[in-house]
C-alpha cells in the first residue's frame, strides 16, 4: 500500500548550469503556472530556481542590470530537496515540511537513477498526503487503531515466503463474561488497554502487530525468540486486569454471567491465551494451511485455565 513521490510527479522545464538569468526570465514568461526551474548538470539535478526568489532579486533597483546577463549561479537556491522516485510520500512530506520557511513550498525535485525526471508541488504532495491517510486508516481496526484483516493477511503473505517466522496469536479468554458484567464500554477500554500493552512490548521487538477483531489480536515476528516476550506480556497483562475488576470480583476471582447457552454460571476472570506458531519443525504451504494450523494450536491453548501461552503441536 506504499504510495512513491514518483507516482505524483509533474514536468517543469530545466535549463543547464551555464545559461543566463535572461533565458530563466524568458521560460518564466512563457510558462505562466509553472513555480520553479530545475537546474542540472548532465541530468543531475543541482539546484533550483523559484519564481518568486528570481524576481525578488531581478525586481531591487539594479536587479535588472546586475543580474539578467550574467550566470544564473547569483539567482539558484544551492541545496534544494531531491528525493529519489521510491521514496514514500509520508516520508517526503516529513522533509519538505522541516525545510527552512522561506523555502518550504519550494518543488520537491524527484530522480530515478540519479537522473531528474520532475517535481512535485507541496500542493499536489499534500492532496496526496492526505488521500493515502485517507485509505490507511480505512484499513485500521477503528477501536484499536492497529492494522486489520486487509493488512494482517498482506503481512501473513509477506512473512510466510521468509526462512524464519513466529506468529503469536492472542485471545482473551471469558471476554464476553466481561462485556455482559460491566458493559461494552469497559469492554471497549479493555480491548484498548490490551492492545496498548501489546505494543509497548512488541514495538520494540519489531514486531508487526494486528488486530483481527473482537478480542483477538496478532503478532508476526521474522525470528523464534518469542519465551521472553510471551512471559513478559503475560505477566503485565495479569497485573494489568486487576485495575478492571470490582474488588468483590477480584477476591472471588469469578463473576456470576450467562454461558453461550444462556446458563448462568460462575465464569473466570479475563485471561491472555496466546498460541504461537512456528516454521522451525514444519513449513506451510499457503496462508490457509497456517490459518487451519493455528486453529489447532488456539483449540489446545484455550483448554488451559488462566493466561497462558502454547507453542505449536
Amino acid at each position: 500500500m506504499t504510495a512513491y513521490i514518483g507516482d505524483i510527479i509533474e514536468p517543469v522545464p530545466c535549463v543547464s548550469q551555464n545559461v543566463v538569468s535572461k533565458a530563466v526570465h524568458e521560460i518564466f514568461s512563457e510558462n505562466t503556472k509553472i513555480q520553479g526551474i530545475v537546474v542540472v548538470n548532465q541530468e543531475l539535478p543541482t539546484s533550483l530556481i523559484t519564481r518568486t526568489s528570481f524576481y525578488q532579486k531581478i525586481g531591487t533597483q539594479y536587479g535588472y542590470n546586475l543580474f539578467m546577463g550574467r550566470s544564473i549561479d547569483l539567482v539558484v537556491k544551492k541545496e534544494p530537496l531531491i528525493v529519489d522516485y521510491f521514496q514514500s510520500i509520508t516520508e517526503v512530506s516529513k522533509l519538505a515540511m522541516e525545510r527552512e520557511e522561506d523555502d518550504r513550498y519550494d518543488y520537491v525535485i524527484v530522480t530515478k537513477e540519479n537522473k531528474y525526471i520532475g517535481i512535485v508541488s507541496i500542493q499536489r504532495l499534500l492532496m496526496k498526503l492526505v488521500e493515502v491517510q485517507v485509505e490507511f486508516a480505512s484499513f485500521l481496526n477503528p477501536l484499536t487503531r492497529l492494522p486489520g484483516n486487509h493488512m494482517i493477511d498482506e503481512k501473513l503473505q509477506e512473512i510466510i515466503q521468509q526462512e524464519r517466522f513466529s506468529i503469536l496469536y492472542f485471545d482473551l479468554d471469558n471476554f464476553k463474561a466481561y462485556n455482559d458484567t460491566y458493559g461494552f464500554k469497559k469492554g471497549d477500554d479493555l480491548l484498548q488497554a490490551t492492545a496498548e500493552l501489546l505494543k509497548r512490548t512488541l514495538v520494540k521487538e519489531g514486531a508487526f502487530l494486528g488486530h483481527i477483531g473482537g478480542d483477538d489480536f496478532i503478532a508476526v515476528l521474522n525470528h523464534s525468540c518469542f519465551l521472553s516476550i510471551c512471559n513478559e506480556i503475560i505477566k503485565d497483562f495479569d497485573e494489568m486486569i486487576r485495575d478492571f475488576y470490582h474488588p468483590d470480583h477480584q477476591s472471588q476471582q469469578f463473576v456470576v454471567a450467562e454461558n453461550r447457552q444462556g446458563i448462568k454460571e460462575k465464569i473466570p476472570l479475563v485471561s491472555l491465551s496466546i498460541a504461537i506458531v512456528t516454521n522451525q519443525d514444519r513449513s506451510f504451504n499457503n496462508v490457509e494451511e497456517l490459518g487451519e494450523y493455528a486453529a489447532v494450536v488456539k483449540k489446545h491453548c484455550k483448554k488451559v485455565s488462566g493466561s497462558c501461552f502454547f507453542v505449536n503441536i
